[in-house]
């Protein structure tokens, strides 16, 4: 979400309409209800119960908009998984295993590279270390993602290495 983020305030009579009902309901934009607390629906972003203030529909605005970006900046896609960062897990197929923060960051590091990422290049953005620091951080944090994520999903080829460096596996990376 960005600073046009859509935010439709209606008030429950609205949805007598069924053009504005199907409207409303068939939009991604966040739904905040405005009624009498009797009247208030389940099935929006939030409610907003009258008579209200401008500074409590300011409120429920900016409270609406930061959960929906909590909520979407912590959900991503990886492969065939998905990584919940709140909860710090790794689902599929209703199985998950548990990462720690630099396992996070680890992926997404990767997720945001195309290419190959090195190991000077992992070192730096992941542990702010210098790229002439010796030391095997990096294999072993992979050796362990790797097995955790081999044990549970039996998938050997989540990440994988080249002379460039580790990557995620996708079937246009060969």
């Amino acid at each position: 979400m960005n600073n046009n983020t859509k935010i439709i305030l209606f008030h429950i009579d609205a949805l007598q309409d069924k053009k504005l009902k199907n409207y409303i309901y068939n939009n991604d934009s966040i739904k905040i209800c405005v009624g009498n607390k009797r009247d208030l629906l389940d099935n929006c972003d939030a409610n907003l119960e009258l008579p209200a203030t401008l500074k409590e529909i300011n409120a429920i605005v900016e409270n609406t908009v930061a959960k929906k970006k909590f909520n979407i900046n912590s959900s991503v896609k990886v492969k065939d998984y998905f990584l919940n960062k709140n909860e710090k897990k790794l689902f599929k197929s209703g199985e998950f295993v548990i990462l720690t923060e630099k396992e996070i960051h680890l992926l997404e590091l990767f997720l945001r590279s195309r290419k190959p990422v090195s190991k000077d290049n992992i070192l730096s953005s992941v542990w702010n270390y210098s790229s002439e620091a010796d030391t095997h951080t990096v294999e072993t944090h992979i050796y362990r993602l790797r097995k955790k994520i081999n044990d549970k999903f039996m998938d050997d080829k989540f990440i994988l290495n080249k002379k460039e460096g580790y990557y995620l596996w996708r079937k246009e990376t060969r």
